[in-house]
């Protein structure tokens, strides 16, 4: 099998495995659901990934380094804190709207394996450190008002993740199940995310 091929059935899989994940949940997920989604015979399946929490990891990997290319301006160039604000909402809500199964998944494990979780995010790329010297650097500079960096960081991901997070509590208590307000909802949820950060920590 040629690198070509390798590459094409481990996408297939992967993709194949989002739309299990999203539909049953990482518990509910099976293994031979997934082959027949990707159209491939169990064996192969099991060549590429021997367990399903494996196949999971990758999938979650895999969704985290679209998501890390496209915030990479964020550290690498000199545009306002507004727009990289906008920017990083923009992404991170993108990313979850297209796979809605890794806040669940983290909430899922959170408390059982934190330590595995944190491990697979560092290695998928993402550093928190970068993020709060470019905060440092925008409040010494009186750009923003005085926010501790980790605050800011959690709030904004905090309202990116919890009505998505939440969906099934939100739709029933706040849109009484309705779909199609919920999901209007979500729509505008990135414009009102960035808005409401600006607001909060623009100097008066």
């Amino acid at each position: 099998m040629n690198k070509e091929s390798v590459d094409s059935t481990e996408k297939l899989i992967l993709e194949a495995a989002k739309k299990v994940f999203i539909e049953k949940g990482m518990e509910g997920a099976r293994m031979h659901e997934i082959a027949e989604e990707a159209n491939i015979n169990k064996a192969l399946l099991h060549y590429y990934y021997r367990t399903k929490e494996k196949l999971f990891f990758a999938v979650f990997q895999y969704a985290f380094q679209q998501f890390l290319p496209n915030v990479e301006a964020l550290f690498k160039t000199g545009m306002p804190f507004d727009q990289r604000i906008e920017l990083f909402v923009h992404q991170y809500m993108k990313l979850l709207l297209k796979n809605p199964f890794i806040p669940l998944f983290i909430l899922h494990e959170i408390n059982r394996n934190p330590e595995m979780i944190a491990n697979h995010i560092f290695q998928s790329g993402v550093n928190p450190r970068a993020l709060e010297q470019i905060i440092h650097e925008e409040i010494e500079q009186g750009n923003i008002r005085p926010i501790h960096p980790r605050q800011l960081i959690l709030n904004i991901i905090s309202l990116c993740v919890f009505p998505i997070a939440a969906k099934p509590l939100v739709k029933r208590i706040i849109f009484n199940n309705d779909n199609i307000a919920y999901e209007k909802f979500l729509d505008d949820r990135e414009t009102e995310v960035i808005q409401f950060i600006l607001n909060a920590i623009k100097i008066k």
